[in-house]
């Protein structure tokens, strides 16, 4: 199974939170900031793009593909099975059929509301919690809807994670199987 590079367009900005020290842990995880997923799951981001895209918006990706050694890296900071996925078991972003995103406005460039940050692990980025504002929930149920119609599934910790059905079905994968390595 090959990677495929996910490059900026029209509705599809790259923002890899992990290879910047804007993530939950503080620090830089990818020292090359490169946006791969599985061909699978890069047809359906088109998809979702195009459908964005007719509505007045765009994506923002934060992760796409995760080696198997930034997610050693994640589990090591914070072990919780709720909002990082046990390294033994494996990620659907190892897998390459996983992606983290937000929403933007087309025309203005600024992201939607969605009432937590991404990488917030908390319950307040559970999808359909009450606590964040009513603007923040129908932000994310757009998201939900532009995605879910494009033929992805949710995790309901993350508001901002999407991946393929039956992710099990994909093998892990490691840097060295990266078109260009990410880690250092």
């Amino acid at each position: 199974m090959s990677l495929v590079t996910i490059l900026p367009q029209e509705g599809l900005d790259i923002q890899l939170a992990y290879a910047t020290p804007d993530n939950f842990m503080g620090k830089v995880i990818y020292q090359n900031a490169h946006c791969y997923l599985h061909q699978e799951a890069a047809t359906l981001l088109e998809k979702a793009r195009q459908l964005a895209v007719e509505q007045g918006f765009g994506l923002r990706i934060f992760d796409a593909f995760r080696p198997s050694e930034a997610q050693w890296r994640l589990w090591e900071h914070t072990p919780d099975p709720n909002y990082v996925a046990d390294p033994r078991r494996g990620s659907p972003h190892g897998r390459g059929i996983a992606i983290d995103l937000t929403l933007f406005d087309l025309e203005s460039g600024k992201s939607l509301e969605m009432g937590t940050s991404f990488d917030d692990l908390s319950l307040r980025s559970h999808h359909g919690n009450q606590e964040v504002s009513s603007k923040a929930q129908y932000n994310r149920y757009l998201l939900l809807g532009i995605m879910m119609s494009a033929g992805w599934d949710l995790y309901l910790n993350e508001w901002w994670h999407y991946q393929l059905f039956n992710p099990r079905t994909y093998p892990l994968l490691c840097d060295a199987e990266a078109p260009i390595r990410m880690m250092a």
